[in-house]
């Protein structure tokens, strides 16, 4: 998956650029070096959390994207993903890991913008993943820096976790759809912002929902259920959602505008 057509030209030089700043040479896995997603995972989520490798080494065959972020050999951080048709076709990105110590330092970015491209590479316009929506550097790195959209609010979405950072907690999740082509996309990688319009609200979350369920996992819980009857409610309202000055604005959408 190289050959460079269409949109990928463009996506590919950002996926470069990308890489270089974090300083990270990216491939994908096959074999017996899908062991460096396992590590990577594991390190994240923890044991249980971790796929078996002849599971990795189909998705990896099949030609899904499998990729690791290496720095001098080691193992920074992986991403992977695996086409799925509901709603038309697209990449479903399940997993992203950074080990801890590289986080916010670009190799989850890098890694996102190779997926983009090698997507685009084999006319697959959008990816999808989900993500909780009280975890504000998250909410900042999907909806601004990555340019996606909120297409569906999931509430206890996987239901009863047991990895070592959900354990305990529900499993309400935002589905985000990056649509790869766009101009929304564009700007978002080309690092300009978009002034948000026709604001009809706004919802803070706490600025480290981690910490908090660590140090007071009643009170998160209080916070979890009142944010999901926030969102169930503003969505069903047929209000977009957007990240700005920390928190989540609700816009008023366009006449015609289209929801997944």
């Amino acid at each position: 998956m190289s050959a460079e057509r269409g949109g990928a030209g463009t996506a590919w030089a950002d996926a470069r650029a990308a890489a270089a700043a974090a300083g990270v040479e990216i491939t994908g896995l096959t074999g017996a070096d899908v062991a460096a997603a396992q590590q990577l995972i594991g390190a994240a989520w923890g044991p249980h959390q971790v796929p078996q490798s002849n599971l990795l080494q189909a998705v990896a065959h099949a030609g899904n994207t499998l990729l690791v972020a290496r720095r001098e050999a080691e193992p920074l951080g992986v991403v992977l993903g695996f086409l799925g048709w509901a709603g038309g076709l697209h990449l479903h990105s399940h997993m992203t890991a950074v080990v801890a110590g590289q986080q916010s330092r670009g190799v989850g970015y890098a890694l996102k913008l190779w997926q983009r491209a090698l997507c685009l590479d084999q006319r697959v316009g959008s990816i999808r993943w989900t993500y909780d929506p009280l975890i504000a550097r998250n909410a900042h790195f999907n909806l601004v820096k990555l340019g996606a959209d909120v297409t569906a609010f999931h509430p206890d979405f996987y239901g009863a976790m047991d990895d070592t950072v959900n354990a305990g907690d529900a499993s309400d999740r935002f589905e985000v759809t990056w649509d790869l082509g766009s101009d929304r996309v564009a700007d978002a990688v080309a690092g300009r912002r978009t002034a948000v319009a026709d604001v009809a609200g706004s919802l803070a979350i706490p600025a480290d929902y981690d910490a908090l369920r660590r140090r007071d996992p009643a009170e998160a819980q209080r916070v979890r259920m009142r944010t999901r009857e926030a969102f169930q409610r503003l969505w069903t309202e047929g209000l977009s959602i957007e990240w700005s000055g920390g928190r989540y604005v609700f816009v008023r959408q366009p006449v015609g505008s289209v929801r997944g």
